[in-house]
């Protein structure tokens, strides 16, 4: 996370960053499954589980977990990785032995039927 991610008092990035991140990976996921990049309708469940600030490296990652018709429930998880040293120098970090899992979420992404692969 970048300082511009920075949004709140102690470097602490918003958490609707990690949703932006999870958007990009249903995007790309969608894009696997169908051809297209699907819309995303709506979030069943979102936790918030450990702060992420500024300068800290995050990995997102999703997976379908069923799919409908139109339809393609997911399930998406952060982790934080690096997190900074700015004790030891400006660009000094620590690559985290265990990741922290910092967010977890599940929602569902839509298709057009015209719009999937093998139905244009």
């Amino acid at each position: 996370m970048s300082s511009h991610d920075a949004h709140y008092g102690g470097n602490l990035v918003d958490g609707a960053r990690m949703l932006g991140l999870f958007g990009d990976v249903a995007t790309e996921l969608c894009i696997r499954s169908d051809g297209d990049e699907g819309l995303f309708r709506a979030y069943d469940s979102v936790e918030f589980l450990a702060p992420v600030y500024a300068g800290d490296f995050i990995e997102a990652e999703g997976e379908i977990v069923s799919a409908g018709n139109t339809s393609r429930k997911m399930r998406f998880e952060a982790r934080k990785v690096i997190r900074p040293r700015p004790d030891v120098n400006d660009s000094a970090a620590d690559l985290l032995q265990e990741p922290v899992v910092v967010c977890r979420a599940s929602g569902t992404c839509v298709v057009p039927k015209d719009k999937q692969r093998g139905q244009r």
